[in-house]
């Protein structure tokens, strides 16, 4: 007569567990972006989460203008066959234009940005003319030096009409959405915003994540090394691993230190907690056992859902809410909350900021061994992904042996193996799908 046995992640296919795709769909309906805006000023902006769309004042560029350093002429001054010699009648610079009509049969030296003269369409590079020096212009430079007139150039039947010009409006034209509400703007993005002479941006409020660790054994890092750790303890890595995650995002972080196995400690700090955050977000303490308190005192404040999750690393997570506040509930070990945190709590805060793309960055990658996999479930592997120099292809390995609690095996891998439920194995020369770290991690 053998024990019963309750399903859990050693299972080879895991009974009644609810799919990746269920849960983040539970996830997203319970994340509403947040209302409350404010008004900052564009050069304050980067890293938040724009909460209107930014529309364009103005033409971009406001003028046409030169591309290159060279000559302004009209292409049709552009011989048909062998060259023409064009007389140059003046200069322009970035911001410093040259008013004049320019005739027939004549150029404008121009630099990179000068507005282009009236009267010309074409810039022909300075490494493709020929300055001609004109007795004139001779006398005339003796008179100035070497900043005279130049003279007079040629060019031959090859220059391209059109070419080396920016035109007005050609990147952006007046009314033109500069960018999407829900955007998180980059240093790119606040490049863009002031080009177009925008001071000012609304932005969702930085949304405020409440964070703390579980459990006895869990010890803070303010022991000196030498002291060594007691028999059964260990240095709290989750809640910094926590803390450098949502700083990545640009929340406000708040940190609530490590809360022991008591009910009424658990108690007592989910409601602070809850009455200062948006949302909340804590390892340990959300499985089955006897000292597992999270979810128990979850229960007597607010509404929450245990969610055992076909996936590994990971498997036990509560969600929730206590009044407006959100829950996350992340499994103890290292590499599990890490996992459940990119997988899950991610994308959803991301949601809760107002923004639009909140999925993980997924590129095809070849697998250059056999990986194993149980069906049923999906399963993030931590891999190595490099670019293959002779094919040009992008290939991955696994980091070694995958245990949750192998943290150094996150801090090895440069992206994420995700491997869904409808994949049973994966054989050498297989392709897969991997989240690069690069803009995934800080």
């Amino acid at each position: 007569m053998s024990i019963p046995r309750q399903p859990s992640c050693d299972d080879p296919v895991e009974p009644e567990l609810m799919p990746v795709v269920e849960a983040k769909r539970r996830m997203a309906l319970m994340m509403p972006p947040i209302d409350d805006t404010e008004v900052l000023p564009t050069v304050e902006a980067a890293g938040r989460v724009l909460a209107n769309a930014v529309t364009s004042p103005m033409n971009v560029p406001a003028a046409t203008n030169s591309a290159m350093d060279g000559y302004a002429i009209n292409s049709a001054d552009i011989p048909e066959h062998g060259e023409a010699q064009l007389n140059v009648v003046g200069e322009a610079y970035a911001g410093v234009t040259h008013g004049d009509v320019v005739p027939s049969g004549s150029a404008v030296r121009v630099f990179t940005g000068a507005v282009l003269p009236k009267g010309t369409d074409t810039v022909v590079i300075q490494e493709h003319v020929e300055v001609v020096a004109t007795n004139a212009s001779q006398a005339k430079a003796s008179e100035h030096g070497a900043h005279g007139d130049l003279g007079a150039v040629r060019i031959d039947h090859q220059v391209q009409a059109g070419r080396n010009v920016r035109h007005a409006g050609e990147d952006l034209n007046i009314g033109d959405t500069v960018l999407e509400a829900g955007r998180q703007l980059s240093a790119a993005d606040i490049g863009l915003i002031a080009s177009v002479g925008i001071v000012t941006v609304t932005v969702t409020r930085r949304l405020k994540v409440a964070f703390f660790s579980t459990g006895d054994e869990v010890q803070p890092l303010d022991k000196a090394i030498c002291e060594g750790l007691p028999q059964g303890m260990v240095y709290d890595s989750n809640r910094h691993t926590l803390r450098a995650l949502l700083n990545a995002l640009g929340v406000e972080a708040l940190d609530f230190g490590i809360v022991r196995d008591t009910f009424d400690d658990t108690i007592r700090v989910l409601k602070e907690a809850s009455e200062q955050a948006d949302v909340l977000v804590t390892s340990g303490g959300v499985s089955a056992g006897e000292a597992d308190y999270v979810t128990k005192a979850f229960h007597e404040l607010g509404d929450v859902s245990f969610w055992k999750i076909a996936m590994r690393p990971g498997r036990p997570l509560a969600s929730g809410r206590i009044g407006d506040a959100r829950f996350f509930g992340l499994p103890g070990n290292p590499v599990a909350v890490m996992v459940c945190f990119l997988a899950f709590v991610q994308p959803a805060l991301k949601l809760r900021m107002g923004m639009k793309a909140v999925e993980p960055f997924a590129v095809p990658a070849t697998s250059i061994s056999a990986i194993k996999k149980s069906p049923g479930r999906y399963e993030y592997q931590r891999g190595i992904a490099t670019l293959n120099k002779i094919t040009g292809v992008l290939e991955v390995k696994l980091t070694g042996k995958q245990g949750a609690g192998r943290l150094s095996s996150m801090s090895i891998a440069n992206c994420l193996i995700v491997m869904d439920d409808t994949v049973n194995a994966v054989n050498a020369g297989d392709t897969v799908t991997i989240w690069p770290f690069a803009g995934l991690l800080p």
